[in-house]
């Protein structure tokens, strides 16, 4: 089973940047430019995540999301994606 994180981390981070911090900077091209540059970068983040999700699933390969990096495997409370039917 191959741990993947949960895709709400990547939108919680992208709302945070384009809700809140985007905003504030906006006044300031640099920072603006360095938020919007990392903006995209967390959505190819994604986009990537969801090519690996469809790799493992043609490869039969299962994964589950993780909530955390400290998650033992008795913790897991999370969506796990098999492959076999």
């Amino acid at each position: 089973m191959i741990p993947l994180p949960s895709p709400i981390h990547y939108e919680a981070v992208l709302q945070l940047l384009e809700q809140q911090t985007l905003p504030i900077v906006r006044q300031d091209p640099l920072l603006a430019e360095q938020v919007q540059q990392l903006i995209i970068s967390l959505r190819k983040a994604a986009a990537q995540q969801k090519q690996l999700e469809a790799s493992c699933q043609q490869a039969h390969v299962d994964y589950e999301f993780r909530w955390s990096i400290n998650q033992s495997e008795s913790e897991l409370a999370t969506t796990e994606h098999s492959t076999v039917s």
